[in-house]
């Protein structure tokens, strides 16, 4: 791949691993739900990154790491003949994204006034899995409930909210 003429790689320095380390291994520890595993993909992705030195500004730090630690992760699943659910996957791909745009706190305030908003059970079941990082399961587990059910909760409460920050203008 080539650099644009107007884009330089960005180096990873140490302010950036203290900035984005935790996010990093809250996104892993979504995708292997095992804290030594998220650890240990983590710290090989920032060591990766480090030594890469490649950063071309094309997105995110954070997403560039997050794609770094998801392929490490997934490498290892293929190595060790582990089966990832996709539906897991998929599900956390989309929340990730959106989770993400959650680090900025003039959204966040826009999301706790939308939150106030919304009717039970969408407020609670989204403030427990993005403000709480609660998996799906111990969400259902709190409600009585299947998985399905957490999920298809949360995902139509995150559905409300972008629609009413849509309207604001915010998104």
């Amino acid at each position: 791949m080539s650099l644009s003429k107007d884009k330089k790689p960005q180096i990873i320095t140490e302010e950036i691993i203290r900035a984005e380390y935790q996010a990093v291994y809250r996104y892993m520890l979504s995708l292997c739900r095992n804290e030594w595993e998220a650890e240990e993909v983590t710290q090989e992705a920032f060591f990766r990154a480090m030594k890469a030195s490649d950063f071309r500004g094309d997105s995110s730090i954070y997403s560039w790491l997050c794609r770094i630690a998801k392929n490490i992760w997934l490498n290892r699943c293929k190595k060790h003949n582990r089966e990832i659910s996709t539906e897991d996957f998929t599900q956390t791909q989309d929340d990730s994204s959106f989770e993400e745009q959650l680090m900025n706190k003039d959204i966040v305030l826009q999301v706790h006034e939308i939150l106030h908003t919304l009717e039970e059970p969408y407020k609670e079941v989204f403030s427990l899995r993005v403000f709480g990082e609660l998996a799906f399961k111990d969400i259902a587990r709190l409600f009585g409930k299947t998985e399905s059910w957490g999920r298809v909760t949360f995902h139509r409460a995150k559905k409300m909210i972008t629609e009413q920050m849509r309207k604001k203008g915010v998104l």
